[in-house]
Parts: C-alpha cells; sequence; structure tokens
C-alpha cells in the first residue's frame, strides 16, 4: 500500500522516475531536433519535474485506485498544479522559460496547457495501473540497508548536479542581462545621434530659408550684380562654416557610437569565448533546453544562440 512507504522508498520512487521522465524528453526531442538532446535542467539523466509529478500523483490518488476516472481527474489535477507552480518559479528566478505553452490553445501564462493536463491525467492511469505496481514490488522486495546507501549516493550525486545546474542558469541569466544592457546603451546612442542629424538638417533648412528671406528684402536695394554676389558667397561662407561645425559635432556622436560598438563587440566575443565560464554555462543550458525562451531577454537570447552556431 502507498501508505506503508518509507522515506527511503519514496526518494528511490522519486530518482527512478525522473530518470524514466529523462529518457523520454531526451528521445522525443531529440527526435524532433534530429540530434542528440540531453534535455532537462540537470545535467545528468534526472528530469526532477517527472519525479515530483510521479510523487505527486501517486500521493493524490492513493485513496481513489478503485476508480480510473478519479486516478485521472486528481493525478491531472495535481500534476498540472506542480508544472505551473514549477514553470512559474524558474521563470521568476531565472527570467527565461524552461518550456512554453504559449502557442497552444487554453494555456494559463504559457505554463500550463489543456493538452498538457490531459497527458498528465492519462500518464497518472498509465502510472498507477499498469507501471508502477511491477515497480512497486521491485523497490518494496529491496534490502533496507542496500536501499538505504543507493538512495545516499543518488542524493549526493543529485545535489551535486543540481549546485552545478543552478550555477549554470544564474551564469545565463547574468548573461543575457549584460548583453541586453548593452545593447540598450547602443540604442541610446543611436537614438541621440538620430536627433542630432535631425536638428542639424532642419537648422541648416532653416538658415538657408532666412538667407532667402534677407536676400529678397536687400535685392531692391543692391546697385549691381556683384555686390548681390559677393553678398550671396559671403552669407553661404557662414552657412556652410555653421553646418561644418554641426557636421563635426555628429562626426564625434558617431566616433562615440563605433567607439561603444566595437567595445560591444570586444564583450560579445569575450562571451563567446570558449574559456568564458560563463558563456559555457551559458551555452550548456541552451543546448539541454532548445525551446527555452525569454519574454525579457529575448534579443539577448537570439545573440547568445548566433554565437552558438558560429562556434559548430
Amino acid at each position: 500500500m502507498v501508505y506503508a512507504y518509507n522515506v527511503t522508498q519514496w526518494l528511490l520512487f522519486f530518482y527512478l522516475y525522473s530518470f524514466v521522465g529523462w529518457v523520454w524528453e531526451s528521445c522525443y526531442v531529440s527526435v524532433k531536433k534530429g540530434r542528440w538532446v540531453n534535455r532537462g535542467f540537470l545535467n545528468g539523466p534526472f528530469l526532477p519535474i517527472y519525479g515530483f509529478g510521479a510523487v505527486t500523483i501517486l500521493i493524490s490518488t492513493m485513496s481513489v485506485r478503485d476508480s480510473v476516472l478519479r486516478i485521472f481527474l486528481l493525478g491531472m489535477l495535481g500534476a498540472t498544479v506542480l508544472e505551473y507552480v514549477t514553470g512559474a518559479c524558474m521563470e521568476r528566478m531565472f527570467h527565461v522559460r524552461y518550456w512554453d505553452y504559449s502557442n497552444q490553445k487554453m494555456n494559463l501564462n504559457g505554463h500550463i496547457c489543456l493538452t498538457s493536463s490531459l497527458a498528465w491525467g492519462i500518464f497518472s492511469v498509465l502510472l498507477v495501473e499498469v507501471v508502477h505496481p511491477p515497480i512497486e514490488e521491485v523497490i518494496l522486495r529491496v534490502q533496507t540497508s542496500a536501499a538505504e546507501i543507493i538512495t545516499v549516493v543518488l542524493s549526493v550525486a543529485l545535489a551535486c548536479d543540481f549546485t552545478q545546474s543552478f550555477h549554470e542558469a544564474i551564469d545565463l541569466k547574468e548573461t543575457l542581462m549584460k548583453i541586453s544592457e548593452s545593447s540598450e546603451q547602443i540604442r541610446r546612442i543611436q537614438k541621440r545621434l538620430e536627433v542630432a542629424s535631425a536638428f542639424a538638417e532642419q537648422d541648416y533648412e532653416e538658415r538657408q530659408q532666412k538667407f532667402r528671406e534677407k536676400l529678397a528684402g536687400k535685392t531692391e536695394f543692391l546697385r549691381n550684380l556683384e555686390e548681390a554676389r559677393r553678398l550671396q558667397q559671403q552669407r553661404l561662407r557662414e552657412l556652410a562654416q555653421r553646418l561644418s561645425q554641426t557636421v563635426e559635432s555628429g562626426k564625434h556622436r558617431a566616433e562615440d557610437l563605433a567607439s561603444l560598438q566595437e567595445a560591444l563587440l570586444k564583450e560579445l566575443q569575450e562571451i563567446g569565448s570558449r574559456t568564458n565560464r560563463k558563456y559555457r554555462h551559458a551555452a550548456r543550458q541552451l543546448r539541454r533546453n532548445p525551446g527555452m525562451i525569454s519574454e525579457k531577454y529575448e534579443d539577448a537570447l537570439r545573440e547568445i544562440r548566433r554565437m552558438m552556431r558560429r562556434k559548430k
């Protein structure tokens, strides 16, 4: 009976179903991508969301094992809540989504959708009625001392893997923020240069118009054509000098922009270096989660993917 499981047995179930979930997800995503994908948040062959999902289903359905419909409904509800909470917490913490259902009908904030929930319900029935009974029988036969040793070894390995993967996710977040901030600075200077250029053009047109007006007003007082040409050339020289000063100011702004762009390029090259720890960590997370998205840092995420393709 489920209520008779001890902590060690629950942990063995968790590790086993985490491994099975990793096999399923990795094979499924690898077939879709046409290449092997070590799927999941962790580096090792475990997908904890499936382990937690299986344990949640087993606990939530322990009192309704005689009804397939109740197993379906309670298992679906429990796993769906778990998936939503996990997805929302990870996005809030790392600013990226490790899975996204936004393109699916009847989704909630992209973390869960009707199709996924129904799949969890079907999985619940298969788990409780077909998969779990033989696994339960095997686990219950394992000697207590052997089960405890296996549990301790797997717990230590998973804890180390989680620590490393957590740091990788933080490095990915920091890399996205750094690229995004640099790109925003470039955009601000570009905008200033556009505004300066617009003002320079407007100033030139206004001065031309004033010159034409003054010239028209003074023409009747000019006694010969040479005087008119001399005045026109003088005014044009003044306008050219002022325009040159304005353009020179724009050149300085352009030089500032070019300097900043060069600095950003060097920074991106440094980030993209194979020896850069944060880039390597960010790349690992993206390779294991090719469907990852980020509403806040989507442009930066696209830039990292572009660098990864260039490194191949």
